[in-house]
């Protein structure tokens, strides 16, 4: 009876222990994944703004966009925000798809520090040292100055924390000595192919489902660490970790730009062509990383002693590392070679959708597409290409009703005037999506300089939304006069033609400073113009009277003709607003 009680008090207990290990797994891995999410992100806000222009300028040719993409990676841990920058230099014109391809192929390089971040934390207990680096960034953060900084050291502090807890929970779990564990990985032989096809498809929907190859890698170590895990399955499954993440941001990019889904594509084919080759010298390759690391392949606890056998696993962590790193550089090696191949097979592979004209999309945008966009200080770049992209439409939509002033044909003024209302309906929707996807990034926790730019960015819309109004405002007015019988005398005429000319020159300027640098802008040059947009318009004005009274044309289009030149007018204020508000930003 008391052997059955004492069975059953230990089968309780190891249930007890079974569950808080479990537990214990599952939290250590969200402090992972949390503490990496906050470091990237504290970093971006520290670097964004400069790694932007950095990723901008440094891509002249093919091992420049490399290094490039390797040291923002790096510099930001986070592949994905360097794969979203470089798509959208893609698609404003500023990279080509060929240095495009060779950034990514950097950021391949450049995301390998977080393997080797992951095994300095398995080579030893550093949970003892992040309590200290808790309480540095809480002083931090409440120092508001320094905030930022602190986030930073609060994210390193939670990875290590997690790394710690792992590690600890993985000797807790004794699966080196577990002769069930042991017996399971085993069975499949090292040395067969099959047995590697199968554990590199595991790594890639293990990856896809908890959407973070670095948990997926931390998994890997703490079975390789263990003595678990023979090496050759551990490194199968990174393999197939990179495949997994490709996989996953392919998928995110369904319903972005075609140049976006190209990007995409890129990424998963590199990864791709490198473990085809690396499979067919398989053993061999990792035979070399195991002699630079200085692990010994062939050891087994029967040959060596439990002891040193362990001890030689407590390496593979570095191994994996070394072989995430190694794989990475031989493939750029080989790869960087035939990016015009590439891209011609990307090109190929990933087709243009079927152009459509711009008027008939009232509400398609060109660069705030499908969910690509994961790191919030880069998202509102993406934002400022809209906003590019908007004023364009808006500058476009003005030329459009500068061509109503001259058509005298009614069929094609009717034309002319339901594109405009076309145009306005535009105007209107992107100011709309816009906003919300600002919004939406303005829910994230962003640096100071960046909500200064969004709310800037949120002036900017609503400016450049009014001058859609003001230009339905002139064709509207246009329409009155088309509908009446008065015309306007060639004087009016040629006023009016020099107004609009003026007005043009105003958003041309705006159009260069939202695409150009604010250093290579003053407000003084648009304040200039318009100056001189209020000083033709009290001209004319003064004029007006003079000629009605005079009975040179009648009242009616003389309000007409002055509903013109103030409406122009109008158009230029909003000119100036957006111009403040562009100053206000570095984008």
């Amino acid at each position: 009876m008391q052997k059955k009680q004492y069975l059953c008090a230990r089968k309780q207990i190891y249930h007890t222990m079974s569950v808080t290990i479990l537990f214990k797994l599952c939290g250590s891995l969200a402090l992972l994944i949390y503490g990496m999410k906050m470091m990237s992100e504290a970093l971006q806000k520290m670097t964004g703004p400069q790694l932007r222009h950095v990723l901008a300028k440094m891509t002249t040719n093919r091992f420049t966009g490399m290094l490039t993409g390797m040291t923002v990676t790096a510099a930001v841990q986070s592949s994905t925000a360097t794969t979203v920058m470089t798509v959208s230099f893609v698609n404003a014109g500023l990279l080509t798809l060929a240095q495009a391809i060779s950034v990514i192929m950097g950021a391949n390089i450049g995301t390998t520090l977080t393997a080797w971040i992951m095994s300095a934390g398995f080579s030893f207990n550093i949970t003892d040292f992040v309590y200290p680096a808790f309480v540095l960034a809480i002083l931090l953060i409440y120092l508001k100055k320094h905030r930022i900084v602190g986030d930073f050291i609060f994210g390193i502090a939670f990875l290590f924390l997690g790394l710690g807890t792992l590690r600890q929970t993985g000797m807790d779990m004794h699966l080196g000595e577990n002769q069930a564990v042991l017996a399971f990985f085993a069975s499949f032989d090292p040395q067969a192919f099959s047995t590697t096809l199968l554990f590199l498809l595991l790594g890639g929907i293990l990856t896809m489902c908890v959407q973070s190859s670095a948990a997926v890698m931390a998994i890997t170590m703490i079975l390789c660490s263990s003595g678990a895990l023979p090496i050759y399955q551990g490194i199968a499954l990174v393999m197939g970790e990179n495949i997994g993440t490709t996989v996953t941001s392919n998928l995110a990019a369904l319903g972005a730009s075609t140049q976006a889904r190209r990007a995409a594509f890129a990424h998963m084919f590199f990864n791709l062509f490198g473990v085809f080759w690396i499979l067919l010298i398989f053993h061999s390759f990792i035979d070399v990383v195991c002699e630079l690391v200085g692990y010994d392949v062939t050891m087994t606890p029967e040959t060596a002693g439990q002891a040193a056998f362990l001890a030689n696993a407590s390496k593979l962590s570095f191994v994996l590392a070394a072989f995430h790193t190694c794989f990475n550089l031989a493939n750029t090696f080989i790869l960087i070679w035939f990016i015009p191949q590439i891209e011609r097979i990307v090109c190929f592979v990933i087709r243009p959708s079927q152009s459509v004209e711009e008027a008939d999309e009232p509400i398609r945008l060109r660069y705030i597409q499908g969910g690509l966009m994961k790191t919030p200080e880069i998202s509102v770049l993406q934002a400022q290409k809209e906003i590019v992209h908007f004023a364009d439409r808006m500058q476009r939509m003005f030329n459009i009703t500068r061509g109503l002033l001259d058509e005298s044909d009614t069929e094609k003024f009717n034309s002319i005037f339901s594109r405009v209302e076309k145009y306005e309906e535009i105007s209107d929707n992107m100011e709309m999506e816009i906003a919300q996807y600002l919004d939406r990034v303005s829910d994230a926790h962003l640096s100071d300089e960046t909500k200064a730019k969004i709310r800037a960015m949120l002036r900017e819309i609503s400016e450049l939304e009014s001058i859609g109004d003001a230009c339905y405002n002139i064709a509207r007015t246009l329409n009155r006069r088309h509908n009446d019988k008065e015309d306007f005398t060639p004087e009016q005429y040629a006023n009016i033609r020099r107004m609009m000319q003026i007005t043009d020159g105003a958003l041309t300027q705006m159009n260069a400073a939202l695409k150009g640098r604010r250093e290579d802008f003053t407000l003084a040059q648009t304040q200039q113009i318009e100056q001189d947009i209020n000083t033709l318009r009290n001209q004319l004005k003064e004029q007006n009277i003079t000629d009605v009274n005079n009975h040179l044309y009648t009242y009616a289009i003389g309000t007409i003709y002055m509903d013109l030149i103030g409406e122009c007018e109008k158009l230029g204020d909003y000119v100036v607003n957006v111009m403040e508000a562009r100053l206000m930003t570095n984008m």
